[in-house]
């Protein structure tokens, strides 16, 4: 999620996750095992963020979301988009042109830092669209939201997502009360998706994460891990298969530097944010072939596995611009987006902007294109 209705950026997001993780023409609606080796992977997509964003000059656009998704189709060859964030009249918008462009629509509202019933509320009229969708014969799955222990005020102790992470990192939870709280709210939740929404249901967590995956038909996972060998890929996703339905993969990524994807979801950490404005910490190499590499490679996997989904995190992160002339000021070094965001006046927060692929774009495009290993 780019941004909640408190500006909790993406970028925080991973760090919870990683920190944690460390501590312990419409497309019909069509079915899917939990494996179909024969098929390889079933759909191949992207997450795109609907969030407000931070500066006046990254605040949502339907013109340019049009543009983006008509990219997605055209340009990336993806038949699916993952479409998160928060602001129903955002989500709607855009889960609508994307199943009226043909791309099946994975949607996912994920407002956070708010109480519990708006939460609800939220997901409800989210899912009442998806419904909507789905009637009208577009291709749509519904998640009902994503890590709820990070997002939801009272699963864990905080009144903000870092300030749970803080708590979790110093070990001030009590881990069997936070898992019957986090159970509670997600069968609320899965029961209010149930209410509005008739297709199949999902939740996108995070890899180590206790889910009652009887409350849902997809199981759907963040997944971030780094192995030198693809059959330790393979071994680690197996176990999410023990339940018999389709596994998605509700974010995969890296950042576009040398040794980001064993950073995992801490890739992201490394601005210097006390500096105005804000620098890389380091001495970092940027590489976006180091990106491209690691997001095909897993897409080798999924196809391998003949998992159900896979969206790759994410097309475009508008609030870290990338910087050319400045390579200590590179904020597109902590981005996790298969394209660069450059702004025409790099130092004014409402300059206009707009994307560039990287590498992982095209290498993406050529294999989303080219599905199951075939060449060319």
């Amino acid at each position: 999620m780019e941004n909640t209705n408190k500006g909790i950026s993406r970028a925080r997001f991973l760090a919870g996750v990683a920190a944690v993780g460390a501590a312990g023409v419409l497309l019909p609606v069509s079915g899917a095992r939990a494996t179909d080796r024969s098929r390889g992977l079933r759909h191949r997509g992207v997450v795109y963020t609907v969030g407000a964003g931070e500066t006046p000059g990254t605040a949502f656009s339907t013109a340019r979301m049009r543009a983006d998704l008509k990219a997605i189709r055209d340009g990336l060859h993806a038949d699916t988009v993952e479409v998160t964030g928060d602001g129903v009249e955002r989500l709607k918008s855009t889960a609508t042109e994307a199943a009226e462009r043909g791309l099946r629509v994975w949607l996912q509202p994920t407002l956070g830092d708010a109480p519990e019933r708006d939460i609800l509320d939220h997901i409800a009229e989210t899912g009442r669209h998806a419904e909507a969708l789905r009637r009208q014969g577009a291709g749509v799955d519904f998640s009902v939201g994503c890590e709820f222990w990070l997002f939801v005020p009272g699963i864990v102790p905080g009144d903000n997502v870092m300030e749970r992470i803080e708590n979790l990192l110093s070990g001030n939870v009590d881990w069997e009360k936070m898992q019957r709280r986090l159970d509670r709210f997600t069968a609320r939740a899965a029961a209010v998706g149930r209410s509005v929404f008739r297709g199949r249901l999902s939740y996108a967590a995070a890899q180590d994460d206790e889910v009652d995956w009887s409350l849902f038909d997809i199981v759907g996972i963040d997944y971030y891990s780094a192995h030198p060998n693809p059959s330790d890929h393979v071994r680690e996703l197996r176990r999410y298969l023990r339940w018999g339905k389709p596994l998605a993969i509700t974010e995969f990524g890296t950042c576009a530097y040398l040794g980001a994807p064993e950073a995992g979801g801490m890739g992201w950490n490394i601005i210097d944010h006390d500096k105005t404005p804000p620098e890389i910490k380091g001495d970092l190499v940027r590489s976006e072939r180091t990106q491209a590499d690691y997001l095909v490679g897993l897409v080798d996997v999924f196809e391998s596995m003949g998992l159900y989904a896979a969206m790759a995190f994410e097309f475009v992160t508008p609030d870290a611009p990338h910087r050319p002339d400045s390579p200590r000021h590179d904020l597109d070094l902590a981005s996790y987006s298969i394209t660069k965001a450059i702004k025409d006046r790099p130092d004014d927060p409402r300059s206009d902007w707009h994307w560039e692929p990287k590498e992982a774009y095209h290498a993406l495009a050529r294999r989303y294109r080219c599905p199951q290993g075939q060449s060319q």
